[in-house]
């Protein structure tokens, strides 16, 4: 990163730039600090004067860095910080009790992001209608006698792969190039531009896929198509989460997966729509995906850039301009400025013996350095499980062949297309609780209450297969199948949905944070296409009984995993999560079966209603557990303001 060195802010320099980087590596006691807590007051100022003159900021901003520091340093003690007019207590105030109400040019780069979201969803569900007949179009058919004799050989078990190909090439590209490219685009030319390209890609390739007259040239066509999404699948959560304020960050990035499960619903809704249209619905189906990147292309560049990409490149006078934009009030608007400076510096030490350091920061080298920086592994190991388990839950073989899958319980084209329009429908309603829930019960919670209730769900789907498919009895299995499909989509949605693609977008430091966002995205995709790609094979071979089975068992491996080795990340600031990645993943995992399990089983099992979950995470040595319910500005501004550190620990259990 090209930004100036951080200068001494307390006691002996050597002793103090040790004592982080060893906290930062290897924090066993599990501390959060606020590293402006002890400074001096008049050392604090005269550090704030030096960052002003540094970044050569205008002159009228430094008593609003003078005041923002000292807010920053002791946010629930407002009344002792005698500089604070009355009506600027009362805007940081604001900002615990409404923690809703932000600027219109916030919510305006949410709404880009969520938009962009949406064209990830309906990309992903125009093949799902497509499914019914673009086969035939080619001449691929998949079931005798058309191909055959035999279902599983030949001709049929050719033209199985061949479609699974063309459904999974988006995720292969994403995968193998698109995602990987995403690390040197967001590098040199920033969060806005790259979401711009990718938006062109979007636009453009679904009249590519309408207008193909080989499966070849399908297949290309997706291959662009990849491109786009895997560029937005990147940048648009990062630019969410650098872009968000603290208390409403997981509220506001997990809009990306709230506006997927809409442009899934969209996506169905034009699979009907145009679904008796004749030889072309598969071409319609295919090419509508393009309406959305419409406004994307023309929106994107209203929106203010990431103020952390801004300081990466040194360029602090148009970070605090996005700042200000994205805050209520200037004085919020320089206390982020400066405190976020304070936290990368503290980055700073993690990389500035490194091969980043070196080399020049190149994205193979970060990308190294994703395996062998303690800090940066953990949150690999985090963010690789939750988007692999979004994969092994089976989410995506409903959404990529629900058409498919409907139809298998014995009715037309026609009445699978509506039953998928149900399942978007649920996807997208039971989205919304998330946006209030996965800040305050955070996203271990929420991925631990939900994996199971997928499993039973799943499971039970793929049984009804087994009802005989008689006249009689083909309303009552596609009734019974389509009940647990809507119930599996109803867990998943807020808890696996909105999780994986935030979650990777925050657990990252600033310097790899688009490298390892890449790798993220990458794991997931490469999931995704492993399942699109053998999905209809798999139908052919073990029945949907089978499948199903299979899946359901992949979501209780998906919950140990989570169990173990995925720390809660809700209400603390991009730069503190480097304190919680670097508690050992041995402690974590030792804490979690030696101490979570336990109080579990005696608070749920033997019914002790007084028992408390012991304490992972602590701030300096303060034990007053943090109580998710309390009103007090006291107890909610270490969870809204970035000095989060002054008094309140988190609990992190099931």
């Amino acid at each position: 990163m090209s930004r100036s060195k951080a200068v001494p802010i307390e006691g002996d320099e050597t002793a103090r730039r040790r004592a982080s980087i060893a906290q930062l590596t290897e924090n066993v006691a599990g501390e959060i600090r606020n590293p402006l807590k002890d400074i001096p007051r008049e050392i604090l100022l005269e550090n704030v004067d030096r960052f002003h003159k540094e970044h050569d900021l205008p002159e009228d901003i430094l008593p609003l860095l003078r005041k923002g520091a000292l807010v920053a340093q002791n946010p629930a003690a407002l009344d002792s910080i005698t500089e604070l007019e009355e009506f600027e207590k009362e805007a940081l105030i604001d900002e615990v009790e409404h923690r809703w109400r932000h600027p219109w040019p916030l919510y305006y780069t949410i709404i880009l992001n969520s938009i962009a979201a949406a064209i990830q969803g309906w990309d992903q569900t125009g093949s799902n209608g497509a499914n019914l007949s673009f086969p035939q179009a080619f001449n691929l058919p998949e079931n005798p006698p058309e191909c055959g004799p035999d279902i599983n050989g030949g001709d049929c078990s050719k033209n199985s792969w061949i479609v699974g190909l063309i459904n999974s090439m988006p995720y292969i590209t994403i995968c193998l190039f698109a995602g990987w490219i995403s690390d040197p685009l967001n590098h040199w030319l920033g969060r806005r531009h790259v979401i711009f390209i990718a938006a062109i890609f979007s636009l453009l390739a679904p009249f590519g896929m309408a207008l193909s007259q080989t499966w070849g040239q399908l297949l290309a066509c997706r291959m662009l198509l990849g491109i786009g999404m895997g560029l937005k699948e990147v940048t648009v959560p990062v630019f969410s989460a650098e872009n968000a304020p603290t208390i409403i960050r997981g509220g506001l990035v997990m809009s990306w997966q709230v506006w997927t499960a809409f442009g899934i619903f969209l996506g169905t809704c034009s699979n009907l729509a145009v679904a008796k249209t004749g030889a072309i619905s598969w071409r319609l189906q295919f090419g509508s995906a393009f309406i959305p990147a419409v406004p994307l292309v023309l929106g994107v560049y209203w929106c203010p850039e990431s103020p952390r990409w801004l300081m990466s490149k040194n360029n602090y006078n148009q970070a605090w301009k996005s700042l200000k934009a994205l805050r209520n009030t200037p004085l919020q608007a320089a206390r982020d400025l400066y405190y976020i400076d304070v936290l990368l510096k503290q980055e700073e030490l993690l990389i500035e013996e490194s091969t980043i350091a070196k080399s020049g920061g190149n994205t193979f080298t970060r990308f190294v350095e994703l395996f062998t920086m303690p800090r940066n592994r953990r949150a690999v190991y985090a963010s690789g499980i939750v988007m692999l388990a979004q994969q092994m839950c089976g989410i995506n073989i409903i959404s990529f062949y629900s058409a498919t899958i409907f139809k298998e319980a014995g009715i037309s084209d026609f009445t699978a297309l509506f039953a998928s329009f149900g399942f978007g429908l649920i996807n997208f309603v039971f989205a919304w609780p998330a946006v209030w829930t996965i800040d305050t019960f955070g996203r271990r919670t929420l991925l631990l209450f939900t994996f199971p209730q997928m499993f039973w769900t799943l499971l039970a789907a793929g049984l009804c297969y087994l009802i005989e498919p008689s006249v009689e009895d083909s309303k009552l299995r596609l009734g019974l199948v389509a009940l647990f499909v809507y119930l599996f989509a109803a867990f998943y949605s807020p808890g696996e949905g909105p999780v994986p693609f935030m979650y990777s977008a925050e657990v990252f430091p600033l310097s790899h944070r688009e490298v390892g966002m890449a790798y993220a995205v990458a794991t997931n995709n490469f999931w995704a296409s492993v399942l699109a790609l053998t999905f209809p094979r798999m139908l052919r071979a073990m029945t949907a009984t089978g499948a199903f089975g299979f899946y359901a068992g992949l979501n209780l491996v998906a919950l140990l995993l989570i169990f173990l080795f995925v720390p809660e990340t809700k209400q603390r600031t991009l730069e503190e999560l480097d304190y919680v990645f670097a508690v050992p993943t041995r402690k974590h995992v030792n804490y979690q079966t030696g101490s979570v399990l336990p109080w579990w089983f005696r608070r749920w099992i033997l019914w002790h209603k007084n028992e408390t979950c012991p304490e992972l995470y602590h701030f300096e040595g303060v034990s007053n557990p943090y109580t998710r319910g309390e009103k007090a500005l006291e107890a909610a501004a270490p969870a809204a303001f970035p000095a989060e550190s002054t008094d309140k620990p988190v609990t992190e259990g099931v």
